[in-house]
């Protein structure tokens, strides 16, 4: 079997800076032991549904207040022993080094020989083991994009989205409630006919529905999450191997903790909340294609070929999720039929600079610097300047 016996150390250097709001500002790196960044960790305040997910170089932060101090931050992920800490008690390290133990897995060879059962159970119990009723996700979406693997164009929404859970087949509500975005420098600018955020669950295979049959499944590994043994089961599909999902499930509650598939090489992760029903967590896809270009493009581009390469990079981060009813507030002002690129919402520059933003990854600094580059412009003014 798989076993994990390796220990992450999780370096959070806390930064205080207090407004006139008294906000405090938590910043963190999560490694392992080899000091390789763990992504998509889930950094959380589960009380107040207050939280954010570790970016693709394991860093984070979290905009607290004072009355945040009694507060416990929960972090986990998967192949990790759960970590809590009160936010004062960890003020009070001298030095801000927190450990998280990996879990050692052990799975029984007999346990693991009906592993089919395991996928139709889980699928089964998706009503039970997910967040089922209404609740509000707060979102940061960006989209990146790149041609020729060249960022031109970067599109970031704050969304409140009003959701149902895997077992619906999308979400019922979607308000862009913030937008900033740079200045468009796309030579091919090729438009989706939707808000790009609507995909998150329509692309879901837990909301299309899985067909067990038309997958040869096996099992390829193991971890844990929150003390509970995780498999996880990988489904060929049988009429084209290259196309799979795999998915990893909870040995005991039949909980889907994360979901990837072949296809855009697309990743769900969930996470408990504060009533142990798993929500989304973080999502990220990138849809590739090739678009014909002119004579003229071709060779002011310097194109070997007569297309060109481009993609769109998503990435969603759910940065609250509000179950209370009576707090839930998602006012739908998607507009059919129009590219996530084309809202003109006035950037608020004191928005952005009060929320709270996840720590620019090397990838979105990259991305950064190849938008400045373009015209010379630094990114900040770019959001500031574009017409809206």
């Amino acid at each position: 079997m798989f076993k994990k016996s390796s220990v992450v150390y999780l370096f959070l250097l806390f930064s205080f800076v207090f407004n006139a709001q008294e906000t405090i500002k938590v910043e963190g790196l999560i490694v392992d032991k080899d000091k390789y960044p763990i992504p998509y960790a889930a950094v959380s305040i589960l009380l107040k549904s207050i939280g954010t997910a570790s970016n693709d170089d394991g860093g984070f932060v979290l905009k607290l207040t004072q009355e945040n101090l009694n507060d416990t931050i929960t972090v986990s992920t998967l192949g990790f022993k759960t970590f809590t800490i009160k936010v004062q008690d960890f003020i009070k390290l001298e030095k801000k080094i927190i450990t998280l133990d990996g879990d050692v897995v052990s799975l029984d060879e007999i346990t693991l020989i009906n592993y089919n059962s395991y996928v139709k159970d889980a699928l089964k119990n998706l009503k039970n083991t997910t967040q089922r009723t209404g609740h509000q996700l707060n979102i940061l979406y960006r989209r990146f994009s790149n041609e020729n693997d060249i960022s031109r164009f970067l599109v970031e929404h704050y969304l409140k989205v009003y959701d149902r859970g895997p077992t619906s087949i999308e979400f019922e509500e979607i308000e862009v409630v913030e937008s900033r975005k740079s200045n468009d420098y796309r030579f091919a600018k090729k438009k989706q006919k939707f808000h790009a955020a609507v995909m998150i669950a329509k692309q879901n295979p837990l909301r299309k529905g899985i067909y067990r049959s038309d997958y040869k499944w096996e099992v390829v590994d193991d971890t844990s999450y929150d003390g509970e043994d995780i498999i996880v089961i990988e489904g060929k599909e049988k009429e084209n191997p290259k196309k799979w999902i795999r998915l990893y499930i909870g040995v005991d509650t039949k909980g889907i903790y994360k979901l990837e598939k072949s296809n855009l090489k697309a990743v769900y992760i969930y996470k408990k909340n504060k009533e142990g029903k798993l929500v989304l967590s973080y999502h990220n896809r990138e849809y590739v294609f090739n678009e014909k270009v002119t004579p003229y493009m071709k060779k002011l581009l310097k194109l070997k070929s007569n297309e060109i390469r481009l993609s769109y990079k998503h990435e969603a981060i759910v940065l609250g999720v509000v179950t209370n009813r009576k707090k839930i507030r998602v006012s739908g002002n998607l507009i059919k039929r129009k590219d996530i690129g084309d809202y003109n919402i006035k950037y608020n520059s004191d928005f952005w600079k009060n929320f709270n933003l996840p720590p620019d990854s090397k990838f979105y600094k990259q991305s950064a610097r190849q938008l400045e580059k373009l015209f010379g412009i630094p990114l900040e003014n770019q959001f500031k300047l574009i017409k809206n």
